[in-house]
Order: structure tokens, then sequence, then C-alpha cells
């Protein structure tokens, strides 16, 4: 089904984010990953690209996996270094396998790769997919704090418009984890024009090593809460855990109680911590879209 079409069916939807092994690795990994989510019943999974944007194959291979459990898969698709034969052959792949519901990014730049003369930004690939076929649904990211490339959160937010007005029909946030700032992003875009669903992307903080990298690369701000649990628990990992998985849990129940359209886990091919995180939310899913 059309994660569109999800939107009208449901108050709040809810789903998982997993990344593609390397092109040699072994399925069985993930195979027992996308099993163990599967059974959690996510409204879809959406599964990324390989970085540089031309490693998309691998992306749809996951993506069929995911479809054989029974889930509806979201191709992530990117296009900082692909050109629109390298989209189209991407396209024809997925549409081929009856996957139609696609994130259309921009990517990672690579350092040393040669960036894309057909696709400068997100809005020039969503807009290629709608004339390519009028079949895919399309969705797309943004950002709660604005996107680390753009000037300000007002251009990024214009830039965003544009994005949606090119075919997006739903968009996904990047993680965050002050949930006042994704409730004034959301006031930003209905003041701007933008009113198709957003997701909220949350990323639980339950390893060390996550903790390092999305100090350094997210660009997310760290509220006070948060870095008093990694200064307490930064060399002890089962509290580390607890305590990331506490606070996910904490962040989902307020944006559910305010209305958020979606919540979307980052949860790292860890499916234990998606478990533990769907068993203290799922009472409080059911409610919101029973009424």
């Amino acid at each position: 089904m059309l994660i569109s079409d999800l939107f009208k069916q449901k108050k709040a939807l809810y789903s998982f984010e997993i990344f593609p092994p390397k092109p040699t690795a072994d399925l069985a990994a993930i195979r027992g990953t996308i099993e163990r989510l599967s059974a959690l019943q996510p409204d879809y999974i959406s599964v990324t690209c390989s970085a540089g944007g031309t490693g998309n194959s691998r992306t749809a291979e996951i993506a069929k996996i995911v479809q054989a459990a029974g889930v509806e898969p979201l191709a992530h698709v990117t296009c900082v270094n692909a050109s629109k034969a390298d989209i189209s052959r991407t396209l024809r792949e997925l549409s081929e396998a009856k996957i139609l519901n696609l994130l259309a990014l921009r990517g990672d730049r690579v350092e040393g790769a040669k960036p894309s003369d057909d696709f400068r930004y997100a809005s020039d690939l969503t807009a290629f997919i709608k004339r390519w076929s009028e079949g895919f649904d399309i969705g797309g990211a943004c950002y709660p704090e604005g996107h680390p490339d753009a000037p300000d959160i007002l251009t990024d937010i214009r830039n965003l418009k544009k994005k949606v007005d090119a075919g997006v029909s739903h968009l996904n946030t990047q993680l965050f984890f002050d949930n006042e700032d994704f409730f004034r992003f959301l006031d930003m875009l209905a003041l701007a024009g933008i009113d198709v669903p957003v997701q909220a992307g949350i990323m639980p903080l339950v390893k060390k090593a996550h903790v390092d990298r999305i100090i350094s690369l997210s660009g997310a701000k760290i509220p006070a809460q948060i870095s008093r649990m990694i200064a307490r628990f930064y060399d002890k990992p089962d509290a580390l855990m607890e305590a990331g998985i506490a606070y996910a849990v904490s962040q989902i129940a307020d944006l559910l109680s305010a209305g958020v359209r979606g919540i979307h886990l980052y949860v790292m091919n860890n499916a234990y911590v998606a478990e533990r995180i769907t068993e203290n939310v799922k009472n409080i899913l059911n409610e919101v879209n029973a009424q």
C-alpha cells in the first residue's frame, strides 16, 4: 500500500529504518532483524542506501526481503553522485519488484567523488521520479533544526517547499532530541504552506558508539537531560541502554500526545531496541489510532 494512503487511514504511523549490510556480507543477520521487526507490525520499514548515491541495488535487494516478510518497504534513492541513467535503472528495478514507496534524498557527499551533473537537490530527484512514473509514492527528508548545509532554517524551509511542490507526499524528520524544536518546526511548515504529513524521526542513544557518532555528525542539539545521561552512563553499557530506551519512550509518548502524524524509529538494525520501545508505546499508539 502507498504510504500516503496509510496516512489517510491512520492518525499516527509507526515505522522503522534499517540499513543494508556491506555488499559482500551474508544476509542471514539482516533477514533475522527483518523477521523480528516485522513481528512488531510496523506500518512500513525504510531501507537506506549505501554511501555515495549510486549503491541503490543493495537497497532494492533488502527492500524485497522486507516485502516478502509482509511489511511495506520504503526504499531510499539518493542522487548526489548519480546520473539520470543510474536513477532510471534503480527505478526500473524497484518498479518491476512492485516497490512503489520511495524516499528521495540528495544523499551524503563523498570526498573525492564527482557530484552529479543531473541532480543538485532532492527536489530535482523528486521531479525526475514523478516524470519517470506517476506510480511511485515519494517521501522526503526534513530537518527540525535546519539542514546543516542551509544558511538558516527559513532558507531550508523554502527549499523544502520546492521539494513538496515537486511531488513529495510525506516527510520524515532527521533525528532530534528536544520535542520543542519539532513543534516549532511544524509551526513554521504550516506558515510556509507545507501541509503534508510529517513523521518524527527518533534515534535511541543506547550505545557508546552511537553517542559519539551522533554528537559529531548529526548536528542535533543535545538537551541537558541527554548530556547528564551520557555523562553518567557513557561507560556503563547496560545502564546506557536502559536510559536511552527510557528517553526515547518519553519522547514518543509526548509526541503522540501532541498529535504527531507518526514515529519513525532509527533503530540501527537493533531489533531488541525496537521491541523494547514498541512494547512501551503500543498501547498509546493503539489509543491514538482508535480515536
